[in-house]
Parts: C-alpha cells; structure tokens; sequence
C-alpha cells in the first residue's frame, strides 16, 4: 500500500492515475508472496474477489465524498454517523493501520537489501531506512511530494517491465528457451491447503488493495466531487486487471511452492533465468519503490497524529509547531514509533514481514468496516446499493474470518485485536472524563 502527494482542481481521470500510483507499494511487490504461496493458482481468484469488494467500499466512500465533501473524509463521517467517540476510534485505528503499514514497508526495504548483502542483519538496513525516511519528513511536505511524484513513474516502470520480461520468458525468449510449467486452472484448486488456502488469501489480496481511503481524502480536491465514484471504476479495473496478470505470469514461470514469503515473486521468477542485469535492476526499483511508500507512511501516521491532538484526541503537545514543517512532538512520537519497529525487527526477523503485514491488512480492513457503517448511516441507498453495501461487509469479514487458519495470520490478528482493546481502553477513559 501507499500514499501520494495532494493534487488540486483534479479530473476524475487524473484520480484515477494517482489512485493506481497510491494504492501500488509493497503490499504489491512483496505481501503478494504470501497469498501466492498460501493459495496457489486461486490466488488470481483471491485478487479478483478482493478487486470486486474493494471497488464496493470505495463506491460508498465515493458517494459519501460526492454527498458530504469534508476534510476528514472518512474519520469525519464515522464521527457524524455515530458520534465523537466513532471520530476519536476511526483515528486512531486509521494511525494503527499506517504504524504496522510502516513497519511492514520498512521490513520489505530490508528484505529488497538483503538480496545483495544477505549476511547483513535486517535491523541494520531497517534502522539506514528509518532514518534517511526520517529526515525527508523533517525537511517538509515539499520533499515528499516531490519524491512520491518521481517514485509514482518508478513503481508503474516496474511492473512494466515485469510483465515484458516475464512474457518474453513465457514465451521461451529467455534463459534456456523453456516456457515455465503448466499454469493449473484456478477452479481446480479452488480451496488448496485443505481447503482453505484460498480463504487465508484473501486478506493479502485486500490488503494489495489498500490506500483506496486516501483517494476519499482526495476526491474532495476533483473539479466536481460527484464524479469520485467514476474515478474509483477506472482505477480499480485498472489495478485488478495488473494484479491478476503479473500474478499469472509468476506462476506461469514459477510454481507457487517455491515463494518466499521473504522475497518479491517477482524476482524469485526472474533470477532463475541467469540475466544478470534483469533482477538487480528490478530490485533497485523495489527499494526506490518501497522507500517511497514507507516515507509517505511516516508522512500519514505524523500528520494524523496532529490531526488527532488538534481536535482533543491526542495530547495537545502534538499539534504544538514552532516555525517547523511539522510539530516536533509528533515528530518526536513518530520517531520513537519507528525505533519501536526496529528493535521489533532485531527481535522477530524471521516470520516479523508476515506477522506485521497481517495485522497491518487487518487494521486497514477494521478502517473500511467504519467506511461502510458510516455510509449505512447517513446514506439513503437503493436496494442495490444496500446489497453492495452488504456484500462489501461480508466479504471483509470473510477475509478476516480467514487468520484463524493460518498459524502465522493468527498472530497478526492478536496483534490487531491488542491495538483495538487499547482503543477502545481508551475511548473509555476519555468518556468518563468528558
């Protein structure tokens, strides 16, 4: 998942590109190896499905934006829809969410640098990372928008290439001349690992997905907010339709059994064919790629915090600036979220990118949940509009419901709960004091 710099007077075309620029990330280049190695082949199912409810939450964000265009976009209408206490919750599990998000980023940076030093312990590059990512935060918002705008043509030129590379290997132009094993059809290993490998799936897949609420926080800079609903049509057509096409040609080249969790699919299908040119480059890219997302996730989790402490639900001291580009208490908090992360990584390094990119796909589903309450609420809806909605919500509970079947999921879902319970802790502490 990413994020991207804000645009004003936008088409709804022109929001479609960023959305596809915003949403790409590492959920993408890495997360993906996870889905692909739990389901296999119905991994191309996993993403289809996921294509499908993501469009539907992003349908009702859209509307909602059209209806009540407002700067708080999402945590804003859970906040009219249900009260102060839905505002102060969607907040912080929206600030959770970017914090794992981060986190997951920064172990995938690592896991890209390790290709070439693999003797390097992870918490090293993740610590280089952090604090290179820290101090492009500090210089303002101006570095990070221009970074995300350069990074964005970056992340769309590797995917290109993959596609070009691993469709002149299918073809036997590559290495020995073969054309990959035989792709098995998706249907027939509809629910592999006893049935259940398609349904582990599905949280990565959405999670591949996640960002589409950072288009609701743009749609309200569109020339007319109504045609937000148009714009998400587009780009999730678009990003469905790469998804399902890089992941078709990986397992065209590759079998699913031999994906590491901790290696981009990407690579571990284009390494095997001895250009040695091919996969450095495409790492390279990964990293660029990967930093800029982690960056634009520092980005999120500060200025939400700030967000949050200016509104009295976070201590005031976070939103105090003198003369800075961003308060330095946030970015003091920020910071010592980021040491948090790597001294996760020097203790959890082996499964840590699976466990963190879990609970970070759970938080970011538990945010969507509150965009299709909110919509519940305060939209009046059609019958099928009130399907879609309905689906949406059983789809990501469906996907959720998911973790409980693969060991490495269930702890990122206990580290997802453990977020919501100190949440909901302290909604209510703040009760009882208001």
């Amino acid at each position: 998942m990413s994020k991207c710099a804000n645009e004003t007077n936008l088409s709804w075309r022109q929001l479609s590109f960023i959305g596809v620029g915003c949403i790409i990330g590492t959920g993408y280049f890495l997360g993906s190896a996870i889905p692909i190695q739990r389901a296999g082949s119905s991994v191309l199912l996993a993403y289809l499905i996921a294509g499908i409810g993501t469009w539907m939450v992003f349908q009702d964000l859209a509307k909602l934006t059209a209806e009540h265009p407002e700067k708080g976009s999402f945590r804003t209408y859970a906040k009219k829809a249900y009260g102060p206490w839905a505002g102060f919750s969607n907040g912080w599990v929206y600030w959770s969410a970017e914090m794992l998000i981060m986190g997951s980023q920064l172990t995938a940076l690592a896991l890209f640098a390790q290709f070439w030093s693999p003797g390097v312990p992870l918490w090293i590059f993740t610590a280089g990372f952090a604090g290179l990512g820290l101090l492009i935060i500090l210089l303002g918002v101006k570095k990070v928008e221009q970074m995300e705008n350069l990074f964005g043509v970056m992340k769309a030129a590797a995917i290109v290439m993959f596609i070009l590379v691993a469709g002149a290997a299918m073809f036997g132009w590559l290495g020995d001349g073969t054309s990959g094993h035989e792709l098995q059809n998706p249907i027939s290993t509809l629910l592999p690992i006893e049935g259940k490998g398609l349904w582990i799936a599905l949280l990565f897949a959405f999670y591949g997905f996640g960002g589409i609420e950072v288009m609701g926080l743009m749609a309200k800079e569109l020339k007319d907010p109504k045609d937000a609903p148009k714009s998400g049509n587009i780009m999730l057509m678009t990003l469905t339709f790469l998804y399902v096409l890089s992941f078709y040609l990986v397992l065209k080249i590759v079998p699913a059994e031999v994906i590491n969790p901790n290696e981009s699919p990407f690579l571990t299908a284009l390494k095997q064919y001895g250009l040695p040119w091919v996969p450095h480059v495409f790492n390279s890219i990964l990293i660029i790629a990967g930093f800029s997302t982690m960056v634009a996730s520092l980005y999120a989790v500060t200025t939400m915090l700030v967000s949050l402490a200016e509104e009295g639900d976070a201590p005031r001291i976070f939103a105090k600036n003198e003369n800075w580009s961003i308060p330095l208490p946030a970015f003091g908090f920020t910071t010592l979220v980021v040491a948090l992360s790597i001294v996760i990584a020097m203790l959890l390094p082996e499964r840590l990118f699976e466990y963190v990119t879990t609970a970070a796909g759970l938080m970011l589903l538990y945010t969507w949940i509150f965009i299709l309450a909110s919509s519940l609420k305060l939209m009046s809806k059609t019958a099928w509009n009130l399907i879609q909605t309905l689906i949406a919500l059983f789809l990501i509970l469906f996907a959720i419901s998911g973790t409980f079947f693969d060991d490495v999921s269930q702890v990122g879902f206990f580290v997802s709960l453990g977020f919501i319970l100190l949440i909901a802790a302290a909604v209510f502490i703040k009760r009882k004091k208001s």
